[in-house]
């Protein structure tokens, strides 16, 4: 899950938070699970045939490139559910967040120091979407994202490692006010779906046949989470919290940074219920 794309920050202070832990424990649970089952890879390609309502894009020519070995498959696997294993380990301690900005409409987002990763910032919103339309956006259709957010120049899926974990490239847009300026990812995001719940993971990978960009900086994110949360009241509305961990890179003081990324989170959110919202009109 930068300044163009998804992670996760929540607000402590509310008082569903109190059963959020007990979720978190289950994800963490249902990742070790998937992890053994999907020791046997022709496992994995089973789940990619059967999988409902997965949609693969169609290579162009010039994208087909050598398959990965199954051990390279497997292993990417492995990287996306350690990453969502982290980042989930890091929202179960609920001590010593600090509130950064609260907004009129709601949304709060918290900071906290965490050891190894520095500065995260942990942002809780409800949206007017089911879970199920929140995962198509934020996931399936993952390369559709530049179309309503300005924040991001491009979204690529590099990889299809099984259903549920992909390889994606991005850039973000060289837009005004961005005090951070234009940078690359390279990422392997991770997906886990539970009763009313999605659970998105993520972090910073390297390739070899992908190399940093020329012309970009090439930040790096920590282990990311967005969860979804079908609302026992209104299913029709999800609590959607993301935790932001990410190392921009470059020369940039702490400071500027610290301030421009949980604005980053506050500008997604804003155009991500624009899209909601226009969805809504059109059906």
């Amino acid at each position: 899950m930068l300044p163009a794309v998804v992670k996760l920050c929540c607000g402590i202070s509310y008082p569903h938070l109190r059963s959020l832990a007990g979720l978190q424990r289950t994800a963490v649970a249902v990742i070790g699970q998937e992890l053994t089952h999907l020791q046997r890879w022709g496992q994995v390609q089973h789940h990619m045939r059967t999988h409902a309502g997965f949609k693969y894009n169609e290579p162009k020519p010039e994208d087909i490139k050598p398959a990965p070995s199954k051990d390279d498959q497997l292993f990417h696997v492995q990287q996306g559910q350690e990453a969502m294993r982290k980042a989930l380990c890091m929202l179960e301690d609920t001590q010593g967040w600090k509130v950064e900005i609260t907004e009129s409409d709601g949304d709060v987002i918290c900071s906290k120091v965490m050891p190894g990763a520095g500065k995260v910032f942990r942002l809780e919103a409800i949206l007017e979407a089911s879970v199920d339309e929140l995962y198509d956006l934020l996931f399936v259709r993952v390369e559709e994202m530049q179309q309503w957010n300005p924040s991001i120049q491009q979204i690529k899926v590099l990889k299809h490692v099984g259903p549920e974990t992909i390889i994606t490239h991005e850039v973000s847009a060289e837009t005004a006010g961005n005090l951070i300026g234009q940078r690359d990812f390279l990422s392997v995001r991770h997906s886990c779906k539970r009763n009313s719940s999605v659970y998105l993971g993520g972090a910073a990978i390297q390739l070899e046949s992908f190399p940093p960009q020329a012309g970009f900086v090439r930040a790096e994110d920590g282990p990311t989470c967005i969860i979804i949360q079908a609302l026992k009241e209104d299913r029709g509305k999800s609590r959607f919290t993301w935790l932001l961990n990410m190392d921009v890179k470059g020369w940039l003081p702490k400071s500027i940074v610290n301030q421009a990324l949980p604005r980053a989170q506050l500008d997604f959110t804003r155009h991500l219920r624009r899209r909601l919202t226009a969805s809504a009109t059109l059906g």
